[in-house]
């Protein structure tokens, strides 16, 4: 898992930089979440609460593994687990993201502004040498402290449920490589996100749950890779089922 040492100077730089332009863009991207686009996370205060205990509580390392729908999907989590002066102050949990290179970083004002806010841009299906490049890095990040957001599934759902067939291994790799690596399952859901989008509807309330565990496999390499992304894709199914019971109840 050791990287050359010039790549984790650039990581270091790329962090800092980021901690720097923290109290602007932080506050701003939400500012366009909250106020512009009208979003509302339900049950803010409980899930915010649940989540700082878990920080409270917690040494372990953490990746964070959510759902998803649309191509904001990991600025919701973030807002929606800490809180826009919350994640000023606490910096380290202002995850690492991996965004798909074409739709963030293909162009340099893009791309600069992805490199400032902790992103590290991936080819979907791209060569398996330049992923894994990727993926040790995060591996890195996530190994000394900080965490990241690695989506479960490959790409956005095109029926609007969790895909198994589409799972990233990608996860379960770096929760194996980490000693103790735990994954935090974050299932988010607009009111009104039948399927998949570019971005969910004004106005939309979100629910949002999350657990965390480490999965566990006899397996070694790998399988136990595998047995682990697939471990956290069901817990995520779980999460999943769960909310469909809630909206079914209340209907």
């Amino acid at each position: 898992m050791s990287l050359p040492a010039a790549t984790r100077f650039n990581l270091f730089v790329q962090r800092e930089v980021g901690r720097l332009w923290l109290v602007v863009w932080v506050p701003t991207a939400i500012f366009v979440l909250s106020v512009i686009m009208r979003y509302r996370i339900r049950n803010v205060r409980d899930l915010r609460r649940r989540f700082r205990r878990l920080v409270r509580e917690t040494d372990k390392p953490i990746l964070i593994c959510p759902n998803h729908l649309t191509m904001v999907d990991s600025a919701l989590v973030t807002w929606a687990l800490g809180g826009p002066w919350w994640l000023v102050f606490h910096y380290r949990w202002v995850p690492w993201n991996l965004p798909e290179y074409q739709n963030f970083a293909s162009v340099w004002l893009s791309r600069i502004a992805a490199w400032a806010t902790k992103c590290i841009p991936i080819v979907r299906g791209g060569e398996r040498e330049q992923v894994s490049k990727v993926l040790k890095r995060i591996q890195h990040v996530v190994s000394r402290g900080d965490t990241a957001i690695i989506f479960a599934e490959g790409g956005r759902s095109r029926t609007g449920r969790i895909q198994m067939e589409t799972i990233a291994h990608g996860m379960g790799r770096i929760v194996n490589s980490i000693p103790d690596c735990h994954a935090l399952c974050v299932y988010l859901r607009g009111d009104r996100q039948d399927r998949w989008s570019t971005m969910p509807k004004r106005g939309d309330s979100f629910y949002v749950d999350f657990e965390v565990f480490r999965p566990e496999s006899e397996n070694s390499g790998m399988r136990r890779s595998r047995d682990f992304a697939v471990q956290i894709a069901d817990r995520l199914v779980q999460l999943e089922d769960k909310y469909f019971a809630l909206q079914q109840a209340t209907a």
